[in-house]
């Protein structure tokens, strides 16, 4: 193979090789043949793949490139182009300026470098340029939420800005469908009258299976919906099946359950009423047949958290005692329906609960589903309740702001002590009591 003297290239013989042939036939044009012989090399494969990616930065073709431990052919292909001796060392060093220089020279590629891997390798995207497009993308994406109402409005950007809706679909491609199918669900929610999942994905999405557990675009609901009724954190099987049913839609219809004493309007409940005898309704039960009886006295309705409250209101008073509703916990989509239902009656409710960060926590949720007036359930109630503690348990859990009373949460978090709704029933039973001989 014979060397080129300094300063003549492959392309400089070829010129002689074929007379006639001027770089003027196509000005501005890189020379297919000559650039494939310049550049087109196996051995300067490095070479091409360096200058792409200081283009895909958007980084100028000038300066040094090196390869280390370069092999023989790619330092013949190099002394080739450049009409040098690549040297003996460790690596090898290419001066971009300088490929540049003879490709313009040449005519084989008269707009130099970048032209030349163009068109030798293809189009090279621009890393900001590609991020740019993909921010669109996801903007485009995103839109759908636009058109979600104030109360989700914040819980869209939230969306955004945390990366669920990133996580859950990947690519922008892929969250447009997705966002879009989770606002028409939510825009179609609280589900009145509950429904199943499987019937409410049939008439609002691609099918019956839509919401399917493990979905992204059931996890991209669930966030929304809670959002949307205030459902508390928590995790497994039966807060999500919870979760699902605070906003009507139901894996079936006669898990979620609520307690209840002295209310009327079907024949069980009036039977039970009758005999002061608590009943338990399904959120099917209040589907199907919601108590429309009339409430006694004020229209109070007497809401605590634990059911040996209410078991001692009926031991006490029977049918005399003022209707009350039992939460058993965090209120289920059963309660949540049977008090949205009394409150859309006229009723009000004066609500009672653990002294304690779960307790509150329990009232803020019913205070995101129906208006509540505390009953016995501020700082001064629990101050004296505090005097009368015998065998203090400390408080665990994150602190819970109290709206209703503010200093009711100062209050725990000073004294650290935690007073359960038992420990205070004499004073609840005196007031249903009280209740019980005005008529309710």
């Amino acid at each position: 193979m014979g060397v080129n003297p300094p300063g003549r290239t492959d392309t400089d013989r070829s010129d002689a090789d074929h007379p006639g042939r001027s770089d003027a036939d196509h000005p501005g044009q890189p020379d297919a043949d000559r650039l494939g012989r310049l550049l087109g090399d196996p051995g300067l494969a490095w070479l091409l793949e360096r200058a792409r990616r200081r283009m895909a930065a958007g980084r100028p073709l000038t300066g040094t490139v090196t390869l280390a431990r370069p092999d023989e052919l790619q330092r013949e292909a190099a002394e080739r182009l450049l009409g040098r001796a690549p040297g003996a060392g460790r690596s090898l060093t290419v001066r971009l300026d300088a490929v540049d220089a003879v490709l313009r020279r040449s005519g084989a590629g008269p707009d130099g470098l970048e032209a030349a891997v163009v068109a030798l390798t293809g189009p090279v995207a621009v890393r900001t340029e590609v991020r740019d497009r993909e921010e669109r993308a996801w903007e485009d994406a995103y839109a759908p939420f636009d058109t979600l109402a104030f109360g989700l409005a914040d819980w869209a950007e939230r969306a955004r800005g945390d990366g669920l809706v990133r996580r859950l679909a990947r690519t922008p491609e892929a969250a447009g469908p997705l966002v879009g199918a989770a606002v028409r669900a939510l825009r179609a929610l609280p589900a009145v009258p509950p429904v199943s999942r499987a019937t409410f994905a049939a008439r609002h999405l691609s099918g019956a299976h839509a919401l399917d557990e493990g979905t992204p675009l059931a996890a991209l609901v669930l966030s929304g919906l809670r959002a949307l009724t205030g459902f508390p954190d928590g995790s497994g099987a039966e807060w999500q099946r919870e979760a699902w049913a605070s906003a009507g839609l139901l894996r079936d219809d006669v898990s979620s359950t609520v307690l209840t004493l002295n209310l009327r309007g079907t024949p069980a409940l009036d039977w039970a009423a009758d005999e002061g005898e608590p009943a338990v309704l399904t959120l099917r039960s209040l589907a199907r047949h919601a108590p429309s009886g009339a409430l006694p006295g004020t229209g109070t309705v007497y809401v605590c958290e634990n059911p040996a409250v209410l078991s001692a209101a009926a031991d006490a008073f029977g049918p005399a005692c003022p209707p009350m509703v039992c939460l058993q916990g965090q209120p289920s989509a059963a309660a949540l329906a049977l008090l949205r239902g009394l409150s859309g009656r006229g009723a009000g409710f004066l609500h009672h609960g653990d002294f304690d960060w779960g307790g509150m926590r329990i009232a803020a949720t019913l205070g995101r589903g129906v208006a509540w007036r505390p009953w016995r359930f501020g700082a001064a109630d629990y101050l004296a309740a505090l005097a009368r503690v015998t065998e203090p348990q400390r408080l665990t859990g994150a602190p819970v702001a109290t709206p209703w009373d503010p200093d009711l949460a100062g209050a725990l978090a000073e004294h650290g002590i935690r007073v359960e709704e038992e420990a205070v029933l004499d004073d609840l039973l005196s007031d249903l009591g009280e209740q019980a001989r005005r008529g309710g």
